[in-house]
């Protein structure tokens, strides 16, 4: 029972006329007036940080009816948070994204990152807000492309000694292309993800990283070749 205080029941009774409901928002190619958690669809992505923020989080969720069918997690810059990834993926689905957002996802990037993805998908933010239908269940893994890994770049840099590529979307650098003047023009990368799925089938690991390592820019007219994590 709701409890009145008692200047509010000696108030007189004023009829209200207005009750049209929620502003409807789109998913997944419809305008829904979501009013539950049930009438919440979509698939999105959403951003956390850490309060020390030395490391972040992207946080790729399908929701279906206010409950998280598929979940991405992926993470940046800190070791304990790829454990705490683990773990997140096993909690998110089958939950709705009311009890996602209030459930400890272990890693306070990670938690952060429910939050922000919540208020997109609860306000029609979401990627596939005119998308008839959204996108099917497994649609998060085409963020990751061949081999299933994340796309990481990973540059270090200092003003006596420049800068050095470690990894980029096309891969892992093994080698830097410098000309005459030593300023990049070129680097050699392994597509890592395509490496071991070779190497699973039978290749032998020589032959799959050779078959598998391709040059980037004008790697061919470098006047001398390093390696960004020794010289």
């Amino acid at each position: 029972m709701i409890a009145y205080s008692q200047k509010v029941e000696d108030m007189a009774c004023v009829a209200k006329e207005v009750n049209h409901g929620p502003a409807p928002i789109p998913e997944e190619g419809k305008w829904v007036q979501a009013k539950e958690v049930k009438d919440i669809s979509g698939l999105t992505h959403g951003v956390g940080w850490c309060a020390p923020q030395q490391g972040a989080c992207k946080l790729t969720l399908n929701v279906k009816e206010g409950v998280i069918q598929e979940a991405l997690v992926e993470t940046i810059g800190c070791s304990g948070m790829t454990h705490s990834a683990a773990m997140a993926a096993e909690i998110l689905t089958g939950k709705t994204i009311l009890e996602a957002l209030n459930t400890d996802l272990v890693c306070d990037a990670i938690n952060t990152a429910m939050r922000e993805l919540f208020l997109q998908i609860v306000y029609g933010r979401s990627q596939t807000a005119f998308s008839d239908d959204g996108l099917p269940i497994g649609a998060g893994l085409d963020d990751l492309g061949k081999g299933l890994r994340s796309q990481v770049g990973t540059m270090y840099s200092t003003l006596k000694k420049g800068p050095r590529y470690l990894e980029l979307a096309e891969g892992y650098v093994t080698r830097i292309a410098l000309d005459k003047e030593d300023r990049v023009i070129g680097y050699e990368v392994v597509q890592v993800g395509k490496a071991m799925e070779a190497i699973k089938k039978g290749v032998n690991a020589d032959e799959a990283i050779k078959k598998n390592t391709s040059t980037k820019g004008r790697f061919a007219d470098a006047a001398k070749y390093i390696d960004p994590r020794e010289e």
